[in-house]
């Protein structure tokens, strides 16, 4: 056989083989590797990098309105492995990816709610909120007249609240500075929602000084640091464990979230502070949105309800 007749052999096509017909058990067995492979790239998206959660309720209102459906960017701020094993309120260790950046004053934030105010777990795991970050940990927050104030300067005022309330809290008077709101963080302090620190939102690292007198206010947070119950007092002195203490030196990281419809927002100034842990994730774009009020029995009224100045729309 000469050289050209062995390259014309090397590079001739094969005669392509008839493939056999799948059996129905075959076929079934294809679709279900099919769904298994689907849900195993959904559920890989939805934990480590893009998830949409649907707004309940008004309290980021105009930037945010109830019925918006919200894509949340995990992946920035650093995703975690699932917390809990799925429908169940079951814990299991979890591992979270580095972070490309942290939390930065303005952005909207998704976290999982820590609880009420004297709460060391939320009554319900894994509920989402919604806030614009305030404060980043050792910032000082201070709130007169409605007027939020970080570190002594005037923080980002949202749209609604000029819009709609014209020259920092007309449309609403505010509750008197002096007159206690007794649901407010932390416990015990003369606040209220409209007048209200000055506090420093506690950095991992800082130390604040323990005793009889303030003991109430750090209690919860210093619990949850511990995930039990480790705060007493002793012969009028404070206890970690049983053990005597004057001051406490924070473990994490925490940041001070709130409603840009700062009237009606349940936030930071009644739940307290969120830890760096609990951060979900930033949303920043509004997929679609529609009247939720409409049930699905009337689909084409709640079609028709579909707002589309808010699809696809980017969230500031």
């Amino acid at each position: 056989m000469s050289f050209w007749e062995r390259i014309k052999k090397l590079f001739k096509r094969k005669p392509k083989e008839e493939k056999k017909p799948k059996t129905p058990k075959e076929k079934v067995i294809d679709f279900f590797k099919q769904l298994l492979f689907a849900a195993i790239a959904a559920f890989f998206i939805i934990t480590f990098f893009i998830q949409n959660t649907r707004i309940p309720t008004g309290s980021m209102e105009d930037t945010i309105l109830v019925g918006d459906f919200v894509l949340v960017n995990k992946f920035i701020y650093g995703s975690s492995s699932p917390k809990y094993i799925p429908l169940t309120q079951i814990e299991i260790p979890y591992f979270r990816l580095p972070a490309l950046k942290q939390p930065e004053r303005g952005d909207i934030v998704v976290f999982e709610y820590p609880g009420d105010r004297d709460q060391l777990v939320a009554t319900e795991l894994g509920v989402n909120y919604v806030k614009r970050c305030i404060g980043l940990p050792g910032d000082t927050i201070e709130i007169k007249d409605k007027v939020v104030f970080v570190n002594g300067k005037k923080a980002h005022i949202p749209a609604f609240i000029k819009y709609y309330r014209g020259q920092y809290g007309t449309y609403l008077r505010p509750a008197p500075k002096g007159v206690a709101e007794p649901r407010i963080f932390p416990k015990g302090m003369p606040w209220n929602e409209d007048n209200y620190g000055p506090l420093v939102v506690p950095r991992k690292g800082s130390k604040i000084p323990l005793n009889i007198y303030n003991v109430e206010q750090w209690r919860t947070i210093i619990d949850r640091e511990y995930g039990k119950r480790v705060v007493g007092i002793k012969n009028n002195v404070v206890t970690i464990e049983g053990i005597p203490v004057s001051s406490y030196i924070f473990k994490k990281d925490y940041y001070f979230m709130m409603g840009d419809n700062r009237d009606d927002s349940l936030d930071s100034r009644f739940w307290g502070f969120v830890a760096r842990d609990m951060i979900v994730g930033q949303a920043f774009i509004t997929l679609f949105s529609w009247d939720r009020d409409i049930p699905f029995s009337e689909l084409f009224r709640l079609i028709g309800s579909i707002r589309l100045d808010r699809v696809l729309k980017l969230l500031h």
